[in-house]
């Protein structure tokens, strides 16, 4: 049962998996990061009943989901099932050549940073990924820095496993960008 939902973590298939929506607010630890972020979309992700994850992505002022890789912004995802770090790594990478051509070397030095950055997780464990534009991303877990991955291009592609039109899970995609979508709808309305 554990490979299943490691499989599914970030690889769903359209209609085996329901998104919910609740609210969150910014955890402390990042204020400081990302003071200005708010709230721009939650989703539940589950996967042939499994709950796998609770998705959330708080955006920083003038955000544009076209251009996501030169924003800041946190993503955050509380575990609903335990996890092996090694899993979350492959998962990711597996996920990333969805976007992009990687060098073996680049695919080689993206896992090796991730396994030695991702701890196992356990039910209600959180890890957050923080988008450093032009820089790469710092983690955390549970509230402490896990390390950070200083590689512009690993950012964009690691967050566009989310973010990306080339995501594996749209309908993820759609919630996590529900509010800025509204927010640009809305300043641009007439």
């Amino acid at each position: 049962m554990k490979k299943v939902a490691a499989c599914a973590m970030f690889a769903g298939i359209t209609g085996l998996f329901s998104l919910q929506i609740q609210a969150q607010a910014l955890p402390s630890e990042l204020r400081p990061v990302v003071p200005a972020a708010t709230l721009s979309g939650q989703a539940k992700m589950t996967f042939w009943g499994f709950e796998v994850y609770q998705a959330t992505l708080w955006v920083a002022p003038g955000f544009a989901e076209a251009a996501y890789e030169q924003s800041p912004f946190a993503l955050e995802l509380f575990y609903l099932r335990d996890f092996k770090g090694a899993d979350i790594a492959k998962r990711s990478i597996a996920e990333m050549r969805r976007q992009t051509t990687m060098t073996l070397t680049q695919e080689t030095a993206w896992e090796d940073q991730m396994l030695a950055l991702f701890p196992d997780v356990k039910t209600g464990d959180r890890i957050t990924g923080v988008h450093q534009p032009a820089t790469g991303a710092v983690f955390w877990s549970n509230g402490r820095v896990l390390g950070e991955v200083r590689d512009a291009a690993f950012a964009k592609h690691f967050f566009g496993i989310w973010l990306a039109p080339q995501t594996s899970e749209p309908q993820l995609r759609r919630a996590l960008l529900a509010q800025t979508k509204a927010a640009t709808a809305t300043s641009f309305a007439p």
